[in-house]
């Protein structure tokens, strides 16, 4: 059978239309002209077309998706701890692939001990297993909104550890940002995202689990706001839209950084009063899971988080953990 990615769909005479549209927004077309829906991104479990052409009637339901949860005192180690309970980055990266990690490097004004931006040893750490699975390129980016981005990039110690990895740096780009529908979106059905994360054959969603005042929490769903223009405008029924942006970002993989969290005072925190060590890493295909059991971290469960309730109303993913295959491991 053949290898199909995002990339390989968009060729097929059956996505003609969606490869017209990204090719006239990235050669001197219209970049704020609506495009269709992109193709839905390649996860672990295999396509009907990668299971033999069978139907999605002919298949047996899916089974719950697995979630890691890795705990040690070195957090390059617990990260690996955690993708190899999931059978190892090769599960989610293939060779040749385009792999997007989004981190949270919201400010440049405190360094990782704050927790208020993801621990760069998870990021270095995922980065170098990208590439060990055969990833023809890992970009790391994100939109840093206290700080301008390369004085974020480099305070947090991200970008440091992305390039020691073998991973690049990159600075999100205006022109990048393309309007997209969201049909699967119950307020948002369009939306400005930057078009390299939804032309990527893999996105790794690494947020770090901190309180946040008006969302409860940041997690991964919290964390893709990141990707799009305007994300202030989301505030308004933040659950709701946060949850439609999930809908077509679709990350292949979500890594919770909770080496520290952040209990109070997020995102942006400045107190170490505020920090707690819990040194820990979640992962899981199935971000609304991997949401769930990161909130427990903080006493609440995803119920709790409205983005993460309507995510599940949505059927993006597993909110009751009862019914999820979780793995807990020491590193």
């Amino acid at each position: 059978m053949p290898h199909w990615t995002r990339r390989r769909f968009l060729t097929t005479s059956g996505a003609a239309a969606v490869g017209a549209a990204l090719w006239a927004a990235g050669c001197g077309g219209d970049p704020t002209a609506e495009a269709p829906p992109l193709p839905e991104r390649r996860t672990a479990s295999p396509s009907p077309i990668e299971s033999g052409g069978q139907s999605p009637a002919d298949q047996p339901p899916p089974a719950p998706a697995g979630l890691a949860v890795a705990r040690g005192d070195d957090a390059a180690r617990t990260t690996t701890a955690a993708l190899a309970a999931l059978g190892g980055m090769s599960t989610f990266v293939r060779r040749g692939d385009a792999v997007v990690i989004k981190p949270n490097i919201c400010s440049g004004a405190h360094p990782p001990e704050y927790a208020a931006t993801t621990n760069p040893d998870v990021v270095g750490t995922l980065v170098a297993l990208c590439r060990e699975a055969g990833a023809a390129s890992v970009r790391v980016m994100d939109s840093p909104f206290g700080s301008p981005a390369d004085e974020a990039y480099r305070v947090s110690g991200i970008a440091a550890a992305t390039e020691r990895a073998g991973g690049e740096m990159v600075f999100m780009s205006p022109a990048r940002f393309q309007r997209f529908s969201i049909p699967e979106g119950r307020d948002l059905t369009e939306w400005d995202i930057y078009r390299d994360v939804l032309t990527c054959d893999v996105l790794i969603d690494v947020p770090i689990a901190k309180d946040h005042g008006l969302s409860r929490l940041t997690l991964g769903g919290k964390n893709l706001l990141g990707v799009i223009l305007d994300p202030g405008q989301l505030h308004t029924n933040i659950g709701q839209r946060t949850a439609d942006l999930v809908s077509v970002c679709r990350p292949t993989l979500t890594v919770v950084d909770a080496v520290r969290i952040l209990v109070a005072n997020g995102p942006t925190g400045g107190d170490l009063g505020d920090v707690e060590r819990r040194d820990t890493v979640v992962a899981s295909p199935d971000i609304v899971a991997a949401d769930s059991y990161a909130a427990t971290l903080f006493g609440l469960t995803g119920g709790d988080i409205p983005y993460v309730r309507a995510a599940y109303d949505m059927g993006l993913g597993e909110m009751d953990l009862e019914r999820v295959d979780v793995r807990s491991v020491t590193a």
